[in-house]
């Protein structure tokens, strides 16, 4: 049985030609006997009508804050809206379809409420329905705990749901529709001139998610990895093949792969630590406190937080007995690629560029796949954009399509 998940993110489900486009796409897949299994986010984003901000904002407005149990139930719904939606547009041009949420499609996850994880796929009712001819239409972002209650695996949670089945029913691919035409070397809203890379590894496209590309979830090109299950991005709106992304890798024709950036970072120091950074570690897990870019010395440890969780980050510390000294604004730029592994001199080209640009280096820390710098937040734009034309990516040194 051949058969293909394809996920259509909000973005794809509120312009005007959309709907037409996204038939075209089924059909296309259905005319080639492709079984399909089809998972859809909330209509659009932000203040469109059933986008899950809008619906948070109608539920607080009658009850001010909610239990997360009952902030699942309601965060939910715009998932659900989107699927019955999408199954009579598909049901009108001809197709047999079966709308489900999360839970009729067998995503069981944990009790961890605005953040869980699935825990197994229960597949037997999607097979059914493949095997019978029919489309799934499943509502992504959401799951069912073995007793039933209504769970949301976090934002970008239709993304997980989309490489969640496609694992479990041993799909050919997962294609994930968006409306952008794959993974592109740089932010194009930064960098006009990126370019969308034809191929890309799993590793790779781990790093650049984690490392601030947005175009899919990290813990959906995690699971894919696992399962060895393709990935493909690409555009609702055009025919271009976009990003497919493989066990391969091209890390012998390009060093790096794309630039990504993070916003929203702040950097923290904590004085007189001494012998004791194990201890300032567990005290910020303790607290569901993640940080990044860790540097330790002798005396001090000086890492990056959200700055969200920057004010109990301090409050963790000083109740300890240390200094915290802190540096808002911050953010994070990184390099990206799996050529960069055992080459030297990427990290004085990053140097070069950077200095040339005028960009404070605040911070660094690198992997085997990625170089990042912790730079001052209003002089991102600027970093991002010279460590792309460093590296050539706009004149084809990322190896793409087009």
């Amino acid at each position: 049985m051949r058969l293909r998940v394809l996920k259509f993110g909000g973005s794809s489900l509120d312009k005007e030609n959309s709907w037409e486009r996204i038939v075209r796409w089924i059909l296309s897949y259905r005319q080639r006997d492709y079984r399909l299994v089809v998972v859809v986010s909330a209509m659009g984003r932000g203040d469109a009508p059933y986008s899950t901000d809008k619906l948070i904002d109608l539920a607080e407005s009658f009850c001010g804050d909610m239990p997360a149990r009952e902030m699942d139930m309601i965060m939910s719904c715009g998932e659900v809206i989107a699927s019955v939606v999408m199954a009579g547009v598909l049901r009108d041009a001809g197709l047999d379809v079966v709308a489900l949420t999360g839970g009729q499609a067998g995503i069981l996850t944990d009790d961890s409420h605005g953040s869980a994880r699935i825990l197994r796929v229960a597949t037997a009712r999607l097979l059914r329905i493949a095997h019978r001819g029919q489309v799934a239409v499943v509502a992504g972002f959401q799951g069912v705990t073995e007793t039933g209650e209504i769970t949301t695996l976090g934002r970008g949670g239709s993304d997980i749901t989309a490489s969640a089945l496609g694992v479990a029913l041993s799909a050919e691919m997962v294609e994930i529709f968006t409306d952008v035409n794959g993974i592109k070397t740089a932010d194009p809203r930064l960098v006009p001139e990126a370019r969308t890379i034809g191929v890309l590894s799993y590793e790779e496209i781990c790093q650049m998610a984690q490392q601030g590309a947005q175009v899919i979830h990290p813990r959906a090109c995690q699971l894919a990895m696992a399962g060895n299950v393709p990935l493909r991005v690409r555009s609702t709106f055009d025919d271009h093949p976009g990003t497919l992304v493989t066990n391969g890798t091209v890390s012998d024709v390009r060093v790096v792969t794309g630039i990504t950036q993070l916003n929203g970072v702040t950097q923290m120091s904590a004085n007189g630590c001494y012998d004791s950074t194990e201890e300032v570690l567990f005290l910020l897990a303790r607290e569901g406190i993640s940080i990044d870019l860790i540097n330790v010395s002798p005396d001090q440890l000086v890492f990056t937080v959200a700055d969200d969780k920057v004010q109990r980050a301090a409050e963790v510390l000083r109740d300890a007995g240390y200094s915290a000294e802190v540096v808002p604004g911050c953010a994070k730029v990184s390099v990206v690629g799996a050529g960069m592994r055992g080459r030297p001199g990427v990290m004085a080209s990053i140097v070069r560029a950077l200095n040339e640009a005028n960009v404070d280096i605040l911070q660094t820390c690198d992997s085997h796949l990625s170089i990042s710098c912790l730079v001052p937040g209003e002089q991102m734009p600027r970093a991002v954009r010279a460590l792309h034309s460093e590296f050539e990516l706009d004149r084809g040194g990322a190896a793409t399509d087009e």
